[in-house]
């Protein structure tokens, strides 16, 4: 498996390539959630590309940049064993050379960044574009694969593709969960064992609110009735909130793409999670 560091040598990777590129952006700390991807992207392209980079620009000053899970060995060595022949590991000096507080930057559009996590965490859609805007400069590819669990990341930069005319093919992932219902996430080490056998009801919360909602049943209410049943379970929700699919406007009624979507603490933990309204 090869294993690029630098722009120079990636760039010499890619023009040597046969064939159409998919990328899988990613922060290391493989999960099976990630694999999916890499495996999507080997049936969407003949060369596939996995990214591993943890991006400071993307935390705020009191998020949890610092405590990230940084586990490139380990990394490397399940990718070896998923059939993934590159890998691109830069670092912060190749990504921000005149360091982060004077550079240019990707604004992802208002309407989609500044809800649901954007309201929470200000500034995260800006590192997250960013980052994913130079990645493609350098990589070049014509596949960006983008999973699900991160749904407003998603929606957000398939906008921005769109918006300025990127040549690439954003493609999603679908949401992969361990067998109690839990998104896979890389946060989820950050979970003592108590805090994981509680974890799950962020899951059946979300399912069990896309059920009731298709029956007519009122939407502000059953959220009311989520974010208690949480709070009584040790949560600490930031919002749960039933949105369009495409554009992220707030919906009291169920309608075709509708999703629940929710974040809560648990214990010194963020988790994500959502689910589509059948």
């Amino acid at each position: 498996m090869a294993i690029l560091k630098d722009i120079a040598s990636l760039r010499q990777w890619r023009q040597s390539l046969r064939g159409t590129l998919a990328l899988v952006p990613t922060m290391g700390n493989l999960h099976d959630g990630h694999l999916a991807l890499v495996k999507l992207a080997a049936t969407r392209a003949e060369q596939v590309l996995v990214s591993i980079y943890v991006n400071p620009l993307q935390f705020g000053p009191r998020e949890d940049f610092a405590n990230y899970p940084r586990t490139l060995d380990r990394d490397l060595q399940r990718l070896q064993e998923a059939g993934c022949q590159t890998v691109f590991t830069p670092d912060d000096g190749l990504m921000y050379p005149r360091g982060r507080q004077d550079i240019s930057v990707v604004m992802p559009p208002h309407s989609l960044s500044t809800v649901l996590c954007g309201a929470s965490r200000p500034g995260h859609f800006v590192g997250v574009c960013t980052v994913l805007n130079k990645l493609l400069h350098m990589a070049s590819p014509e596949i960006l694969i983008l999973g699900e669990k991160d749904y407003q990341q998603l929606r957000i930069v398939q906008q921005i593709v769109a918006d300025l005319n990127l040549n690439v093919q954003v493609l999603p992932g679908p949401l992969q969960r361990e067998t109690d219902g839990l998104a896979y996430s890389s946060r989820n080490t950050f979970l003592s064992l108590a805090e994981r056998q509680v974890a799950p009801l962020l899951a059946a919360t979300l399912f069990d609110l896309a059920r009731r909602s298709i029956s007519g049943a009122d939407v502000p209410g059953l959220a009311a009735a989520g974010r208690e049943r949480l709070e009584q379970a040790g949560f600490l929700p930031d919002y749960l909130e039933l949105r369009d699919g495409q554009s992220l406007r707030a919906v009291t009624a169920p309608q075709p793409d509708a999703r629940w979507f929710a974040a809560a603490r648990l214990g010194q933990t963020r988790l994500i999670d959502n689910v589509i309204v059948p």
